[in-house]
């Protein structure tokens, strides 16, 4: 081969690995962007511009984690141990049952458990009158997503959620009420 040929494949392949690194790191969010309140919020951000023509309008909110009430109420957990922060989504008014809860936990926590507890103990008729139809739940890394709502909605955010992470999650949870 020609010194110029065996150039411009080597060339070409550098510039194809170089392309292909640029898109990876450009390509989606994973679990080193989500390490705090204000990330998860960005995040939530992020699916509910996506899909604003198709969701009621939400208001997100940070809850105290001290509150175990709180705490109870959005993610079904028993206790707020664990539970470094909590972020949720829901309905500013509207008759629509609808909740994200997003829970960011100890790096020492059983995830596995904490998921179960959640889709096991989440009240999915928390609302007057309405009765959240589907519920998700997953992890990427030590964060835990749950979404409820009707079939259609919670399926859409639950898509979402998994296409922010790459699909990097751990076991799913789904429960029809």
């Amino acid at each position: 081969m020609k010194k110029g040929t065996i150039i411009s494949i080597v060339t070409v392949v550098v510039l194809v690995l170089v392309t292909l690194l640029v898109v990876k790191n450009l390509g989606g969010n994973n679990t080193s962007s989500l390490k705090s309140a204000s990330d998860i919020k960005t995040m939530l951000k992020s699916i509910i511009k996506k899909e604003k023509d198709n969701l009621p309008s939400l208001d997100i909110n940070t809850i105290d984690v001290k509150n175990k009430d709180d705490v109870s109420l959005y993610t079904g957990l028993k206790s707020n141990e664990n539970v470094e922060a909590l972020v949720v989504a829901e309905p500013l008014m509207s008759s629509q049952a609808f909740s994200i809860a997003v829970v960011k936990v100890n790096e020492n926590a059983n995830i596995e458990s904490m998921k179960q507890e959640m889709i096991d103990n989440i009240n999915t008729g928390k609302w007057i009158c309405v009765t959240a139809e589907k519920v998700y739940v997953t992890n990427n890394g030590n964060i835990i997503f749950l979404v409820m709502a009707d079939a259609d909605w919670a399926s859409l955010v639950y898509k979402d959620f998994k296409e922010y992470v790459n699909n990097d999650i751990g076991k799913e949870l789904e429960k029809t009420s």
